[in-house]
């Protein structure tokens, strides 16, 4: 290998570590003090899902020109991802003798929240917010709407659009279509308020973990591995289908590989879903993105 070669593998690595690097620290921040402490985070996890993550999305749409129709098929392709994600975690269901209603929402939806938008911004910058939000809302409606349907066919989804993140999309979305701008010390405000938010989900995933025991970890294991390989190929594919352009693509990519959401493991605790098993499939995948996520990072930085 020349030194050419090896000076940029040395900087892609390096840079790879610097990308990922706070979002480790910050969670092993929360890891510890969850053990060191045990806090009860249900009233911080709830402010921040209320308001410091709808401030962040609405703000991030309200600072700059955000062209909804840009990343309409950014859009399409996360929800085709899912939703293909979902379709193969239920044919497998059986053979792994697993119930579907316990495997398929962790193979299906990812963290595009605590580890999708500090891991875009950090990779591409402020500039990467917009559409890092566009993926995590597509997870979001499919996770509030299709997601509790899984779980409970009976649940009333007439309540989705109470939920505040999907009404700072609605929001923001009527914005960019309507040309509204809002009052700068407004928007100023809701960017202070969305500065809180990806800090504190990092944390609150650190703090959660310590929770969750090991348990018959070997098929979460195993999905810990092949769901970010599903994602991947899925992803490609469909950046390549519906022409992408290099950074929506790239973005994708690395929305493919992420690991299973927390929110998974809340919602089969709400239904009584095995959240204990649960909880560990999103444990098992969370640990594995350490090793999965520089992957993904290489392919899409090189």
């Amino acid at each position: 290998m020349s030194s050419t070669n090896t000076a940029d593998t040395l900087e892609l690595a390096l840079r790879i570590i610097s990308i990922l690097a706070p979002i480790v620290m910050i969670v092993g921040v929360g890891f510890w003090y969850g053990r060191k402490h045990d806090p009860e985070m249900s009233s911080a996890n709830r402010v921040n899902m209320d308001i410091f993550v709808p401030a962040l999305i609405l703000g991030a749409m309200a600072a700059r020109e955000f062209e909804a129709a840009a990343y309409l098929k950014l859009a399409v392709a996360a929800g085709m991802l899912l939703i293909i994600c979902g379709l193969t975690a239920r044919l497998l269901a059986s053979p792994l003798r697993f119930e579907w209603r316990t495997f398929v929402p962790p193979m299906m939806f990812n963290n595009s929240a605590n580890i999708g938008i500090p891991l875009a911004v950090l990779t591409w910058g402020e500039t990467a917010l917009p559409a890092a939000i566009v993926l995590y809302s597509v997870s979001n409606v499919l996770h509030f709407s299709l997601g509790v349907h899984m779980l409970d066919p009976n649940a009333r989804l007439t309540s989705l659009w109470k939920n505040p993140t999907l009404i700072a999309i609605t929001s923001g979305l009527t914005m960019s279509l309507l040309n509204i701008k809002l009052w700068e010390p407004l928007v100023q405000a809701l960017q202070m308020l969305g500065n809180v938010a990806v800090p504190l989900l990092l944390f609150a995933l650190g703090v959660r973990m310590k929770h969750v025991q090991f348990q018959a970890v070997s098929i979460p294991l195993l999905s810990a591995l092949l769901r970010p390989a599903l994602g991947l190929v899925i992803a490609w594919v469909l950046s390549q289908a519906l022409a992408l352009n290099a950074q929506d693509s790239a973005m994708l990519l690395v929305f493919g590989a992420l690991p299973p959401a927390v929110m998974n493991f809340l919602f089969a605790e709400r239904y009584q879903r095995d959240p204990r098993t649960v909880a560990t499939f999103v444990l098992m995948g969370n640990l594995a993105s350490i090793f999965v996520l520089p992957v993904a990072l290489v392919l899409v930085l090189l």
